[in-house]
C-alpha cells in the first residue's frame, strides 16, 4: 500500500485511462507552440473553409450564431456633452457607414458588412483584419492573407511582435486578381499603429489564452465529429436509396436448365467473364434478380434509418452547437425538441456567450475603426475643430450592441415591472441584464419627450392662432403620451375647477369630484344633501359630519363652507347645483 500511494495528479501519467497525447512541449509553452508549423496552420484555415462551404450542418449553424451576434448592427452613441456636436458626429458617421464608396476600398461593402464577415471570419478562418487606411474607406483583409513567404525575425504567421509580445506590424500578401494564378503578391508590412498612437489595424480573434497572436477556427475541436457526421449522413442516404428498390427473387431447382430472364433488366448492366459471359445487374428501383441454380435468395427490407440514428444524430448535433455557442433548438431553428422553459433557458445562457463576442468585435473592431475616422475628419470639418478649441471631448461615445427581444413579451415585461416595484432589483440591474445601461434609457426617454411636448406645443400654438374659433386645442390633443399602466387622465372644464375652489387663486385640492361620473357625481351630491339636511335637523352632530362629508371626498375648506352654511340656515347648495350642470 505504502508503494501505491503517490500524491501526483492521476492525469501526469498515461495509461489506459489517459491518452497520450502529442505535440505538447515538454516543460511548457505559449498558444503559438502548437501553430509553430505555419503551412499546418493555413492549411487548417482552408479545410475550415471547406467545411463551411459544402457541409450541411456547418454553414448554417455559423449563420445563426453571427445572426444572433450581429443582428442588425452595433449603433453608434456619441457622448460630447453637446446635443448639436453629438448630432453632427452620428450624421458624419452614419453617411460613413451607409455609403460603400467611402466604407469600402473596394466600393462593395457598407459597414454592417464589416461587421457581419469579419464576425464570421472569427468563427471559420479564426481571424482577419480591417485596415483603416490614410483616404479613409477599410481594407479586410482575409486571414490566409497575413503572412510572409520569407522569415522575418520576430514575426509569426505574419505579424510582428516585441518583446512584449505587442504587436508592431501585420504582414499583407495580396491575392491574384486571376485565381488561376497561384503566385502571391509581394510581403507588405502594415504598422499597426499611425504616428499618433492610433490603432489602425483592427485585428478581429476570439483569444483563448494571453499569448496567442493569432485566432484558431471554432471548427477545431469539432473537425473529426464535424466529418463523421456528413459521413454518416452520406452513408444513410445510400442505405436509403438501397432498400427503396425492390427485388424478384427467383428459386430455381439444380440441373435446371437455364432460362432468359423475363425483362432484360432495370438497372446498369455489366458484362464481364473470362470462361464465358456473365451478366451483371445493376442496383436500382424495379429491379429483378436471378439466382444462382440452387440458391435459395431471401429479401432484406431494414428500418432506415433505425430508432437509435436519431439520438446518435442528435447528440452529433449538440457538439457541434455547443462549440459555436448554440443550442440545438436554434442549431436546428426548431423548437419541438423541448418545451417553452426549455427553450428559454437554453437560449439565456446562448445570449451571455454573444454578449462576451459582442464586446470583443466592439473593441477590436468598431472602437478602433470610430477614433481613427473622428481623426481622419477632424482635419477636414470646421465644425469639429471648433469643437476641439471649445475642449469637447469628441472620442466620448457607447456603442449600443443589439438586444435580443423577449421570448415571451408580456410575461416578461411584467416580471420586471413587479420586480421594482417589489425592490427586488434595482432599474440600472435591470437594464444591465437585458443589455442597456438605465442612464442612457432615461436620458433618452426625457430627451425625446421634452423634444415631442415642444413639437406639439408649438404646432397647437400656431393652429389654436390660424382658427381663433373658441375651442382651442391642448398639446395633448395632437400628442396622446403613453401613461403607465393603470393611470387614469381626466380633462376637466377650468370654469368647473374654480367654482369648486370658491373662485380662489391657490387650493390644496381642485375638484375632488372632477374625475368621478356624472351619474357618481348626482349620488355625492344627494349624500352630501342628506348630511347637511340631517345636521340641521339635529339628527347627527357637527363632528359626523365632518366626517361623513370626509368620506365622500371633500377636502376640509369646502367642509367648513358647506357646514357654516347649513347651520345658519341660508344656504341651499346652490353651488352643488352648478357643479352637477358643469
Amino acid at each position: 500500500m505504502f508503494q501505491s500511494v503517490r500524491a501526483d495528479y492521476e492525469m501526469s501519467r498515461d495509461s489506459r485511462f489517459v491518452r497520450k497525447r502529442l505535440g505538447l512541449p515538454g516543460m511548457g509553452g505559449s498558444a503559438d507552440y502548437h501553430l509553430r508549423n505555419e503551412r499546418d496552420y493555413y492549411d487548417s484555415v482552408e479545410k475550415a473553409r471547406d467545411m463551411d462551404r459544402n457541409d450541411s450542418i456547418i454553414g448554417q449553424t455559423i449563420d445563426r450564431a453571427v445572426a444572433n451576434i450581429i443582428q442588425d448592427g452595433f449603433t453608434y452613441s456619441p457622448k460630447t456633452g453637446n446635443r448639436d456636436l453629438d448630432d453632427h458626429l452620428y450624421a458624419r458617421w452614419m453617411d460613413f457607414a451607409n455609403d460603400p464608396d467611402q466604407c469600402d476600398l473596394a466600393g462593395e461593402m457598407c459597414w454592417h458588412d464589416f461587421e457581419r464577415l469579419t464576425c464570421r471570419s472569427m468563427f471559420v478562418d479564426g481571424d482577419s483584419i480591417v485596415w483603416v487606411t490614410d483616404g479613409g474607406p477599410l481594407q479586410l483583409i482575409e486571414s490566409h492573407q497575413i503572412q510572409t513567404s520569407t522569415k522575418i525575425d520576430d514575426t509569426f504567421c505574419g505579424i510582428t511582435l516585441d518583446r512584449f509580445r505587442k504587436r508592431e506590424a501585420y504582414w499583407y500578401r495580396s491575392d491574384a486578381i486571376n485565381p488561376n494564378n497561384t503566385r502571391k503578391g509581394e510581403d507588405t508590412p502594415i504598422s499597426t499603429r499611425n504616428a499618433n498612437g492610433q490603432r489602425q489595424v483592427c485585428h478581429i480573434y476570439n483569444p483563448r489564452r494571453a499569448y496567442m497572436t493569432r485566432g484558431v477556427t471554432a471548427l477545431a475541436p469539432i473537425m473529426y465529429i464535424a466529418g463523421m457526421f456528413e459521413d454518416v449522413n452520406f452513408a444513410k442516404v445510400v442505405q436509403q436509396q438501397i432498400v427503396s428498390c425492390f427485388a424478384i427473387f427467383r428459386e430455381r431447382p439444380a440441373g435446371a436448365p437455364p432460362s432468359p430472364p423475363s425483362t432484360q433488366g432495370y438497372g446498369d448492366r455489366i458484362e464481364t467473364g473470362e470462361s464465358g459471359i456473365s451478366v451483371i445487374d445493376g442496383i436500382s428501383p424495379g429491379l429483378e434478380i436471378r439466382g444462382a441454380d440452387g440458391e435459395k435468395l431471401h429479401g432484406f427490407s431494414p428500418n432506415v434509418p433505425n430508432a437509435e440514428y436519431f439520438d446518435h444524430v442528435r447528440l452529433l448535433l449538440q457538439i457541434i452547437g455547443v462549440n459555436l455557442g448554440l443550442p440545438l433548438c436554434l442549431v436546428l431553428m426548431d423548437g419541438s425538441e423541448t418545451n417553452f422553459s426549455g427553450w428559454r433557458g437554453a437560449v439565456d445562457e446562448a445570449r451571455k456567450g454573444f454578449r462576451t463576442l459582442q464586446r470583443g468585435i466592439v473593441k477590436r473592431l468598431s472602437s478602433p475603426t470610430l477614433e481613427m475616422k473622428i481623426t481622419q475628419w477632424i482635419e477636414s470639418d470646421p465644425v469639429l475643430q471648433a469643437a476641439v478649441r471649445d475642449g469637447f471631448n469628441l472620442y466620448g461615445y457607447d456603442w449600443q450592441t443589439p438586444e435580443w427581444k423577449y421570448i415571451n413579451p408580456k410575461d416578461d415585461a411584467e416580471a420586471d415591472a413587479a420586480q421594482l416595484r417589489n425592490c427586488l432589483t434595482s432599474p440600472r440591474r435591470l437594464m444591465g441584464a437585458r443589455g442597456a445601461e438605465w442612464e442612457t434609457i432615461v436620458d433618452e426617454t426625457v430627451a425625446d419627450n421634452i423634444y415631442a411636448i415642444r413639437t406639439a406645443k408649438k404646432a397647437v400654438a400656431e393652429l389654436n392662432a390660424e382658427l381663433q374659433d373658441g375651442q382651442p386645442l391642448h398639446w395633448r390633443d395632437v400628442l396622446p403620451l403613453v401613461l403607465p399602466a393603470n393611470t387614469n387622465l381626466s380633462l376637466q372644464d377650468p370654469a368647473v375647477i374654480e367654482s369648486t375652489n370658491g373662485g380662489g387663486e391657490s387650493s390644496e385640492a381642485t375638484g375632488e369630484m372632477s374625475a368621478t361620473s356624472t351619474l357618481q357625481f348626482k349620488r355625492n351630491r344627494k349624500a352630501i344633501e342628506n348630511i347637511l339636511t340631517e345636521l340641521q335637523a339635529g339628527e347627527i352632530s357637527e363632528a359626523k359630519a365632518r366626517v361623513l362629508l370626509s368620506s365622500i371626498g371633500l377636502v376640509e375648506k369646502n367642509i367648513d363652507a358647506l357646514i357654516a352654511d347649513a347651520l345658519d340656515g341660508s344656504g341651499r347648495l346652490e353651488s352643488m347645483e352648478g357643479q352637477a350642470d358643469g
